[in-house]
């Protein structure tokens, strides 16, 4: 058997996968844009509106792991349109939440129809498409994909500041009314036979309780200050168990709800483990971008949106293009091109400095939308290609989710990261500023003459000055060696590239993102 198939308009099933995905990926950038806004209507303290990201992550994270389990129960079609269904009515609840706890638990249901889409959008689209065009497939959902995090940031923002924050959720409902009513009445599925084997309850328990148990400890570690906290040590004792006993419990059950031997595949396996550092860098090098931008360049939210989308609208172009060398290139060589790209993006990002112009801060965002280009589609044709047709959509899912926790633990990493090295390149600093220096007075002089003459303390005034100049050196230093950091380790993922297996000719993949 090769996999399910899928009948109807390739045009209107193609429509209905590109715009499900946009809607759900949108979703995830469009959301922080909001954030502050959300608070001050909700009167939230500062250290809890995350939980508006955080509970969306855990529910998606622990659904991706198992769409594959869940297509085979309930068959594409069924699974595919209830959770767009389930997505845009959890999309108008949030729009109508009333208090911080009531929209929290509307982005779980969110995250739980969202986590669904993405890996099913992409089986769809391979599932339907023939043999000869599996790699414009691959770059139709990537370009659907891709195009959302570009448009989240500039579109959330010019809706808050035409109408309100609730209009980031309302959104959703007209496109996810769409998406659900074309991809039902145009995707057939006659073979489809409900698989009959008992349900993994146990196993899905223990991968909801660590996958949510680890999204907590990697989103609050850092807030709470990590192991000095009784909650996130307790917290990261229980993902820790919970997941490795779900890993045991899996390869020993006979129908395990996901499929651990996959990774005997050797391709498979290193494919994986360079998605997974791709959204190791990927993530946490935006979340430094982005904060780069807010808190040195004094961008606002708006404008940062516009960077990005200037720096990565080139993704467009290059993706259809990547699409139809698929099989008339080695896979292998469009990968490590990309990942070397990837990696000289956050070398410039290491070296940027508080008076970079425009066009310095756009080129490290271009080069790497470029790079990315050249990954995504030809990544997963390496490591789904190599899979036995039964284990795909398994291994779709599993290869999701190792990017989406990647790019939890980037997030978290930087984060953790930055705070500590910021503190540490301040107190390094200190000793070298020598009030009694002759460079020191001149400066000092300098900002009394300045700013400082007209307020009652001049030298208070230009004391205050000089600290925060140098504040906002350590502040640089950090975010350079952030990115730096992530640079050197993203070396291990072009290592990685010469375990991959190159792909057989006219192979159907099914599945892959």
């Amino acid at each position: 058997m090769e996999g399910p198939t899928l009948r109807g308009s390739k045009l209107w099933i193609t429509v209905a996968t590109m715009l499900a995905s946009l809607m759900s990926v949108l979703d995830i950038s469009i959301v922080n844009v909001g954030l502050n806004d959300i608070r001050a209507s909700f009167g939230t303290p500062l250290d809890q509106i995350a939980w508006v990201s955080t509970g969306y992550a855990m529910a998606n994270i622990t659904v991706i792991p198992i769409s594959g389990f869940l297509q085979k129960r309930w068959g594409i079609k069924r699974y595919y349109t209830g959770s767009i269904i389930l997505f845009t009515i959890a999309s108008a609840l949030c729009g109508l939440a009333w208090s911080l706890p009531s929209l929290v638990v509307f982005r779980i249901l969110q995250g739980l129809g969202g986590g669904a889409i993405i890996p099913t959008s992409q089986n769809i689209l391979f599932s339907r498409y023939p043999r000869e065009q599996q790699g414009m497939a691959g770059a139709l959902f990537g370009m659907a994909a891709m195009t959302a995090p570009l448009l989240g940031p500039t579109l959330g923002g010019y809706l808050i500041d035409v109408s309100s924050w609730h209009w980031i959720f309302y959104i959703n409902v007209p496109l996810g009314a769409l998406a659900a009513y074309v991809a039902y009445t145009n995707i057939e599925e006659p073979d489809f036979v409900a698989s009959k084997a008992p349900i993994d309850t146990f196993g899905i328990g223990l991968l909801a309780v660590g996958m949510v148990s680890l999204q907590y400890v990697l989103e609050e570690g850092n807030r709470d200050g990590w192991f000095d906290s009784t909650v996130i040590t307790a917290l990261a004792v229980i993902a820790a168990t919970a997941l490795i006993t779900f890993v045991v419990h899996e390869l020993e059950t006979e129908n395990p709800v996901v499929d651990f031997r996959i990774f005997k595949n050797m391709s498979y396996a290193a494919s994986t483990g360079v998605n997974f550092l791709i959204g190791t860098a990927l993530f946490g090098g935006s979340f430094l971008f982005s904060l780069y931008c807010g808190t040195v360049m004094r961008y606002s939210a708006l404008d940062i949106g516009l960077l990005f989308l200037k720096g990565s609208w080139i993704q467009l172009l290059i993706m259809p293009i990547v699409g139809k060398l698929i099989g008339k290139v080695d896979s292998r060589k469009m990968i490590a091109i990309g990942l070397t790209g990837v990696l000289l993006s956050l070398w410039m990002n290491g070296h940027l400095t508080p008076d970079a112009d425009t066009h310095t801060m756009v080129m490290p965002l271009f080069v790497r939308a470029a790079a990315l280009s050249l990954c995504f589609v030809p990544l997963s044709v390496v490591a789904l290609a190599d899979l036995p047709a039964s284990q795909r959509g398994n291994g779709a899912g599993l290869f999701n989710a190792t990017r989406e926790l990647g790019g939890s633990i980037g997030t978290a990493w930087m984060s953790t990261h930055l705070d500590r090295m910021t503190k540490q390149y301040a107190s390094d600093m200190a000793p070298h500023f020598d009030a009694y220096s002759a460079v020191a007075h001149d400066q000092l002089r300098n900002a009394q003459a300045g700013l400082g003459a007209r307020l009652w303390d001049p030298v208070g005034a230009a004391l205050s000055s000089m600290q925060m100049r140098l504040d906002l050196q350590a502040l640089v230093r950090a975010f350079n060696e952030g990115f730096t950091t992530l640079a050197v380790l993203f070396v291990a993922s072009i290592a990685v590239v010469f375990f991959l297996k190159k792909p057989q000719a006219g192979v159907v993949v099914q599945g892959a993102h």
